[in-house]
């Protein structure tokens, strides 16, 4: 038992982080939101195979942990994009106006 409930804490504490990684690629300057939004069919298909591998063998748990997954990588790229939109905002308000 403890090592079911291990595993499945180490799953979804995994899955959680998601977000968290998305956002922090993008502001180092790794890859952009529509770059990670042009990956979501392979992001979709890699979280159902983590989901595989990390929960026990039936399908209800597979898709458990998937779509939270893939939901939460969407979070992180709508994240992304409000964040980067507004530094190009704060840039756009510290640069004088007589400036292009």
């Amino acid at each position: 038992y403890l090592d079911f409930v291990m595993t499945i804490f180490f799953a979804f504490g995994v899955a959680f982080e998601v977000p968290v990684a998305t956002v922090i690629l993008v502001l180092i300057g790794i890859v952009t939101p529509d770059a990670m939004a042009a990956k979501r069919p392979y992001i979709i298909v890699g979280a159902f195979v983590v989901g595989m591998l990390l929960t026990p063998p039936d399908v209800i748990s597979q898709t458990l942990l998937a779509v939270p997954m893939w939901l939460l990588f969407e979070i992180g790229i709508f994240v992304s994009r409000l964040l980067l939109r507004r530094r190009g905002e704060a840039r756009a308000a510290a640069e004088p106006s007589g400036q292009r």
